[in-house]
């Protein structure tokens, strides 16, 4: 059960920060696929990852990016 304090769309957003900031990039693949289920956009996930570059360092971000042009590139499912 989801729990109501966050929706589906920013509980996806603190995942994927969480997940860059930690560098997962094996997780965080399929959590930006949830994201964009839940609503986040490109433009919203490319943002994220790059004000995270600043806090978490260039080379989580870096890694970020790869794994997100690679899911973004996919179509998504319906």
């Amino acid at each position: 059960m989801a729990r109501p304090q966050l929706s589906p769309r920013d509980r996806s957003l603190v995942t994927i920060s969480a997940l860059v900031a930690m560098n997962r990039p094996d997780q965080l693949r399929s959590h930006l696929a949830r994201a964009r289920d839940n609503g986040v956009t490109e433009e919203q996930i490319v943002e994220t990852i790059t004000h995270l570059a600043f806090y978490a360092g260039w080379p989580s971000a870096v890694t970020a990016v790869t794994v997100a042009k690679e899911v973004l590139e996919r179509k998504p499912e319906k």
